[in-house]
């Protein structure tokens, strides 16, 4: 149901539910996008629960946002005025709503140790979850959990693993911003920004702690509400934050790591025919056609990510991952 309410009518709500006991501190959001309410409905559920004294706090602090983005909630559309989960981080300006929502959002994932960002996907794709780097002091994205991030993901009922967003992002935005120049082209100056990449998680890790985006399924799957709500209370049990049983990890996996972003260059450049996330790729296999003729092939095996054949030229067209790492499934 669509909504045209002005933005000023709307405010923030978060929930937070502290145990006696010291522990970690998690954070969990739902409707970073207005249109992916599974998180929404997960957390709802949990939070029912807590109140029913079926599930019990006992340790450290969670605090649930059902709802992130309140306007695009309303209009039940992914953004507001733009897209929340990009070039996220507060502002002494706050020009658009997603301002406003990073102004007061990102003080309260400082408060926090650990983030679980429950979204979901127009695609019939499996659930799956994206992870943060291996731990380094680069400059980009400086992290120091990677033990504890994926300790957490096998333990959230998935069993594929996506990282290397943020550094693929920036060397994709590194590349346009060459060819722009060669070409003699104008671009807008989001897509020249490497910081545009920065969205919940990587705002999370960017102020120290670690972070979960977990895909649940497709936006209308009615078991994508299901799998974010067992994904929230295994993650309270193994963080033992509740006092439920701590889940084992999962024993079959499969690691993915994005290393290629290829820009739509024209209007006219097209795929070779309807990809989806995590269709298969071999070596040499036709991905599609630039508008001058100009074939492009799958580097090595692995995967096709994200493919959006109605991108405007300049921004991003598809991704590509490999294999990385695979346990009891080969």
């Amino acid at each position: 149901m669509h909504n045209n309410q002005p933005s000023q009518s709307f405010n923030f709500k978060s929930l937070t539910y502290t145990g006696l006991n010291p522990g970690p501190r998690i954070i969990i959001t739902g409707a970073v996008h207005g249109n992916e309410t599974c998180g929404t409905k997960a957390i709802q559920r949990v939070i029912g629960d807590i109140d029913s004294g079926k599930v019990q706090i006992a340790s450290g602090r969670v605090t649930f946002v059902p709802v992130t983005n309140p306007l695009a909630y309303a209009r039940g559309e992914r953004v507001g005025d733009r897209n929340l989960n990009r070039n996220l981080g507060p502002t002494d300006q706050p020009i658009d709503f997603e301002d406003h929502v990073a102004n007061w959002l990102c003080p309260l994932f400082a408060q926090h140790d650990v983030l679980l960002d429950l979204h979901s996907t127009r695609a019939q794709n499996p659930a799956f979850a994206m992870l943060g780097p291996q731990n380094n002091t680069d400059s980009l994205q400086p992290f120091q959990h990677f033990d504890s991030e994926r300790a957490l993901a096998k333990r959230l009922g998935v069993n594929r693993f996506v990282d290397g967003w943020l550094d693929t992002y920036a060397r994709g935005v590194e590349r346009r911003v060459s060819e722009a120049a060669r070409a003699g082209l104008k671009l807008n100056p989001l897509n020249t920004d490497s910081r545009y990449g920065v969205g919940t998680t990587e705002y999370m890790r960017s102020v120290g702690g670690y972070a979960i985006t977990l895909e649940c399924g497709a936006h209308d799957d009615i078991a994508s509400p299901e799998i974010g709500y067992r994904a929230i209370l295994n993650a309270l049990a193994f963080l033992e934050i509740s006092t439920d049983m701590p889940p084992a990890p999962v024993e079959k996996y499969e690691a993915l790591h994005m290393y290629e972003v290829i820009d739509r260059a024209h209007e006219d450049d097209v795929f070779s025919h309807a990809w989806a996330s995590f269709n298969p790729l071999r070596r040499g296999d036709l991905i599609g056609t630039r508008h001058d003729g100009t074939v492009l092939t799958a580097p090595h095996d692995g995967f096709i990510l994200f493919p959006d054949s109605g991108a405007k030229p300049g921004n991003e067209w598809f991704y590509l991952a490999r294999t990385v790492a695979a346990a009891g499934c080969c």
